[in-house]
């Protein structure tokens, strides 16, 4: 069983790209909030850049608690990543430096990783779902 999770571990990781649209999950009191966002996979680990001032910023900062879905069809109900994780505002400016660097749209809407308008998060892995597509029924895993 454990060698079986483990290739599908290798599978979900191998269907998440450095840089892609995701849609994003995060709470605004009791109300979800879901919107399409870039999600960058860096160093094995998952971020997401935005205006700190932006609503979804805000939602991060008050809940950290989000998920992000990859959908991997065109047509819905064929097949998805969900993750479940926290996010964390990262206010290291080494770690801020070298991830704004790998960033490709950085410089189209902050002067670099020092402008503080430019909000970094960390989305730490928590729980994964993954639905295959033409599978009737996903797999869920902790990270």
């Amino acid at each position: 069983m454990a060698k079986l999770l483990e290739g599908v571990k290798e599978e979900v990781w191998g269907l998440l790209q450095p840089v892609q649209c995701v849609y994003l999950a995060t709470a605004e009191a009791d109300q979800p909030r879901v919107r399409p966002v870039t999600l960058l996979d860096i160093d094995k680990s998952f971020w997401i850049a935005t205006g700190i001032r932006s609503a979804k910023a805000r939602q991060m900062l008050r809940n950290p608690n989000v998920e992000f879905c990859l959908p991997l069809s065109s047509e819905c109900g064929e097949g998805y990543v969900r993750i479940a994780g926290v996010s964390t505002l990262e206010k290291n400016p080494q770690v801020r430096a070298t991830i704004g660097g790998k960033i490709p749209f950085l410089m189209e809407y902050w002067s670099g990783p020092d402008d503080p308008g430019f909000g970094l998060f960390r989305i730490t892995r928590v729980e994964v779902e993954y639905l295959r597509p033409g599978d009737q029924e996903a797999i869920t895993f902790i990270v």
